[in-house]
C-alpha cells in the first residue's frame, strides 16, 4: 500500500459523521476549557476515528463503497499497523494533555472499535449486539468521555444522563441506515448485519421509530424553544429521509452509497449546527 492508500483508508472525512456527539457534550460541558476542547477534538476526529476507520477496513477488505470511500484500495498488513500507532498516538497525548482517565477511556473506545471487525472476536456478525454496542460507545461513551475530562463532579455527571442516553439512541438510529446498500457484500463475508436482519424497507421503517424516540427525548431534556430551534436545523433531514424512502419502496435499487452518504451528510451538518449554535448562543 501507498502512503496515499493508507491515508483513503483512514477516512478522515468520515469523522464529520460522529462529529455531533462531540459538539452536543461540548455545548453541554460545565467548566469548558477550550484549548482542552481543541485537544480533544483532534484526539478523537484525527486520531482515534480514523484508526478505528483504517483497522475495520483492514480486516473487512471491502471490494465495494464503504462509509465515505466508494473504491477503497487494496489493503496489506501496512495498514495494520498503522492504525495501531495512530491509536497508541492518541492514548499518549491524551495521557499527558488531557487526564489518564481520558486517556484510559480512549484505550477502551479504541479495543471495543477494533473488537468490531477483528476476525477472532468480529462483533459485526452479530446484528443486535453490534447495534447496540457501536450505539453505546459511539454514542453515550463517548459523551461521557468529553464531559469527564472537564468534571468529574458527581451532580454534574448526573445530569448529562439524559443527553448521553440521547446519543446513544441517535447512533441506534443512524446505525442500520449506514449498512442499508453493503447488503451483498456483508453477505459474502458472512456478516448478518441489523439492516440485512431488517430488510431495506424495515430499516427505513426502523429509523424511524428510533428517531421519534430520540426526538421525544429531546423534547423532555430542552426548553421548548430550544426544541423548536431542533426542529428547524433537522427539517432538511427529515424532508430527505422521506424522499429516499418513497424512491426506495417504488425502487430497492435506491438504497445505495451515494444517497446514504447524502443522507449522512445532511443529517451531520444539520445536528453539528444545532449543537454549535447551543455553544455559540
Amino acid at each position: 500500500m501507498t502512503a496515499k492508500d493508507i491515508l483513503l483508508h483512514f477516512r478522515l472525512p468520515f469523522s464529520f459523521f460522529l462529529m455531533p456527539v462531540y459538539w452536543f457534550a461540548i455545548s453541554q460541558t460545565p467548566n469548558l476549557d477550550h484549548p482542552k476542547a481543541i485537544w480533544i477534538f483532534i484526539i478523537l476526529h484525527v486520531f482515534i476515528y480514523p484508526a478505528s476507520n483504517a483497522y475495520n477496513s483492514y480486516f473487512d477488505k471491502d471490494e465495494g463503497s464503504i462509509g465515505g470511500l466508494e473504491n477503497p484500495p487494496a489493503v496489506d498488513k501496512k495498514l495494520f499497523w498503522a492504525s495501531w500507532i495512530v491509536d497508541f498516538l492518541a492514548i499518549l497525548i491524551s495521557f499527558f494533555v488531557i487526564d489518564p482517565l481520558f486517556a484510559g477511556m480512549i484505550l477502551i473506545y479504541g479495543l471495543v472499535s477494533k473488537a468490531y471487525s477483528n476476525d477472532k472476536i468480529r462483533l459485526k456478525k452479530y446484528p443486535i449486539l453490534s447495534w447496540f454496542i457501536v450505539g453505546l460507545f459511539q454514542g453515550a461513551f463517548t459523551y461521557f468521555t468529553v464531559i469527564l475530562a472537564f468534571t468529574k463532579n458527581i451532580q454534574n455527571l448526573q445530569e448529562q444522563l439524559l443527553p448521553a442516553i440521547i446519543s446513544t439512541i441517535m447512533l441506534w438510529a443512524v446505525y442500520p441506515m449506514s449498512q442499508i446498500y453493503q447488503h451483498e457484500e456483508d453477505a459474502k463475508r458472512g456478516d448478518t448485519t441489523l439492516s440485512i436482519l431488517l430488510g431495506i424497507k424495515g430499516t427505513f421503517v426502523f429509523t424511524a421509530i428510533v428517531f421519534s424516540i430520540a426526538f421525544a427525548a429531546f423534547f423532555i431534556y430542552f426548553t421548548q424553544n430550544n426544541f423548536i430551534v431542533l426542529l428547524i436545523f433537522n427539517f432538511p433531514t427529515l424532508v430527505f429521509f422521506g424522499w429516499w424512502f418513497l424512491k426506495v419502496w417504488k425502487d430497492k435499487s435506491q438504497a445505495n452509497f451515494k444517497n446514504t452518504m447524502w443522507l449522512n451528510l445532511l443529517a451531520s451538518i444539520c445536528l453539528n449546527g444545532f449543537y454549535v449554535w447551543l455553544c455559540v448562543k
